[in-house]
């Protein structure tokens, strides 16, 4: 008698069977761990992967360490808010940058790109 060393298979679940659990989900009246109990769905991310498949709402593909949170929308605003943070520290550097430039050399760059960049956007003339 031979052995099978082989996993069980996994079920195959139709596309609007898919579809009936992301809506569910997103309408907020039950969590995934409640779907999955529910309708006795394998696996920790299936209803995820199914919800950035086939899900009307942003799911970000990345993770940020810590407990996920069961709202999609507020997680997304949590990640702006994170983006909104790094582009606010970016601009302190590069304005730091601007002033160590006009202490250094004398010239203040902020002036000067007005005028380079208003000869530059004059249409050239023909010869």
């Amino acid at each position: 008698m031979l052995k099978s060393n082989s996993l069980p298979s996994q079920p195959r679940y139709s596309q609007a069977f898919k579809l009936q659990v992301v809506r569910e989900y997103e309408r907020g009246y039950q969590t995934k761990d409640s779907l999955m109990n529910k309708y006795k769905i394998g696996g920790h991310s299936t209803v995820l992967q199914w919800c950035r498949k086939y899900g009307k709402l942003y799911y970000s593909k990345k993770t940020l360490p810590g407990r996920p949170m069961k709202d999609p929308q507020k997680q997304r605003i949590k990640e702006l808010e994170h983006e909104l943070k790094q582009a606010r520290e970016k601009i302190l550097v590069y304005e730091k940058l601007l002033e160590v430039t006009k202490r250094e050399s004398g010239i203040d760059v902020r002036k000067n790109i007005d005028t380079k960049l208003s000869e530059n956007w004059q249409p050239k003339q023909k010869k």
